[in-house]
């Protein structure tokens, strides 16, 4: 049995670049598609009362590094520690994933995202080097971050935000499946098993 699942996201979560990694193969074990909605977690996390793991406590933080290295281990995949996750404004590049949407090109420009914050450690807060990114992926960075400066899709961010708040969201990443949440990538085993019914 197939189902739509909406992912809440920010590019800035590494559970959720885990999470991400997994995703096409869960897609095409269950025939479900995934509808993209990035949203401003920090944002959202204000609205609903909820704080980053790194402000928490130390503990928590040093805690957060070993779970994620399980979880690479896991995956196999490739994840860095990004120094430049918190030094800058990421609605940029979480805008221009609404015009990827608009465009077509949305799971390739998610893909260099995803990849280029938790990979390969860019600065993607940094215009110049959002851009040079999405032109490597074969991507018009420079049109597309134009684009992305329009007014709408600046509106378009904090709606998606607001509905992430009104829809039980407190966190990235977000599944949801009709009314069923499920939050974070150790969550994925038991979101397929709602997936297959």
């Amino acid at each position: 049995m197939s189902h739509d699942i909406d992912l809440f996201f920010d590019f800035i979560s590494p559970y959720t670049y885990l999470a991400h990694t997994q995703l096409p193969a869960l897609c095409e074990r269950t025939g479900s598609r995934v509808r993209f909605w990035p949203m401003h977690l920090l944002n959202l996390m204000q609205q609903v009362g909820n704080v980053p793991t790194t402000v928490i406590c130390a503990n928590k933080m040093k805690y957060a590094t070993q779970d994620i290295g399980r979880w690479v281990a896991r995956y196999g995949v490739s994840l860095q520690p990004n120094p430049h996750v918190f030094s800058g404004d990421p609605s940029l590049a979480l805008r221009g994933s609404l015009v990827a949407q608009k465009q077509g090109a949305e799971t390739a420009y998610n893909r260099a995202i995803f990849d280029a914050y938790w990979r390969d450690a860019v600065d993607v807060t940094d215009r110049a080097r959002l851009e040079a990114t999405l032109d490597a992926a074969g991507l018009a960075g420079k049109a597309m971050l134009a684009t992305a400066d329009q007014a709408e899709y600046g509106e378009l961010l904090a709606k998606n935000t607001a509905l992430a708040a009104e829809r039980g969201v407190f966190g990235s990443p977000t599944f949801i499946v009709g009314h069923d949440v499920f939050f974070g990538n150790d969550r994925l085993e038991f979101l397929e098993g709602r997936l297959r019914g």
